[in-house]
């Protein structure tokens, strides 16, 4: 067993399909297939079942993958420490975003950051809250921009936190309210993001603790799509503030949650257990020193 075995594996793993894997590793499928078969004759067991067209990991296989990532992790600290040591101030950083966040948000902080390290890349992905958690604990992405509540395996640094408001149609009979209840919309349909969201687990919750179970009408991965449902009157949404400006052109309107306040809270996150890069720390420092 070598590195380049568990590398293999890994992708085949990840990938659930030796043609994507081959693509990815510029490597022959028949290649893949030969260290994979290597490595299960090694082990003496099946690490994966290739029976149906999307291959899956047996019993055996998720044990190895879960090892094979502490290891594959272990060997890029050890790479990356010692081109920290001939490299000083040079780097990359992958940042996973959630949609529309780095719109809001960030263009002020990378404009800062590139100018103080010119030779640090940020290469940036979207995804949403519940993906790019596991891509940060899949060492995918470096750090991640997330909303709480996060596990205890990773560090959180709070960056912004902020009030979800009530968005309705502009004929609305809660339109002329200030404020309202978050029990006073009991009896409302909800438009909500879809499960992949953390979003929609904070609005859920925030419901059952008032003492209701939301009825959901719709369900979209899409903040204009949901935007335009609420304007048809199909329902009423519950958004962070800094949303609403995107809907100043649709006939919608954005009332406060006088009870209990919501708070959808930002944070920049990182896996505890993984080496972080001197390009990851050093944004880590300026996101701590210009806060949001």
């Amino acid at each position: 067993m070598d590195i380049q075995h568990l590398k293999y594996f890994v992708e085949v793993a990840k990938q659930k399909n030796f043609t994507k894997a081959s693509q990815i590793l510029l490597v022959s499928q028949p290649s893949i297939s030969k260290m994979i078969k290597s490595l299960e004759d090694e082990l003496k067991v099946t690490l994966l079942d290739r029976s149906e067209r999307k291959i899956e990991l047996t019993d055996a296989g998720v044990i190895v993958y879960e090892q094979a990532l502490k290891i594959l992790q272990s060997v890029e600290g050890v790479y990356a420490s010692v081109n920290e040591l001939i490299h000083v101030k040079k780097g990359t950083v992958k940042l996973g975003l959630m949609p529309t966040t780095g719109v809001l948000l960030f263009p002020n902080i990378l404009a800062g950051f590139k100018k103080e390290y010119p030779q640090i890349d940020i290469q940036m992905v979207e995804y949403n809250g519940k993906q790019l958690k596991l891509k940060v604990e899949e060492g995918d992405i470096d750090l991640g921009i997330t909303v709480r509540p996060v596990a205890s395996d990773f560090e959180s640094i709070p960056l912004l936190s902020e009030e979800l408001v009530v968005l309705v149609d502009s004929e609305h009979e809660l339109v002329e309210r200030e404020s309202v209840r978050l029990s006073d919309l009991k009896d409302e349909s909800f438009i909500l993001l879809t499960e992949d969201y953390a979003l929609h687990d904070v609005v859920q919750q925030a419901c059952m603790q008032s003492g209701f179970e939301p009825t959901v009408a719709y369900k979209s991965s899409l903040w204009d799509l949901i935007g335009e449902m609420v304007t048809t009157k199909l329902g009423i949404s519950l958004i962070p503030r800094s949303m609403v400006s995107r809907f100043n052109n649709r006939n919608v309107h954005a009332i406060s949650i006088s009870d209990p306040r919501i708070e959808w809270e930002l944070v920049l996150i990182y896996k505890k257990s993984k080496y972080l890069s001197f390009a990851a720390r050093a944004f880590i420092e300026y996101i701590q020193s210009n806060k949001l």
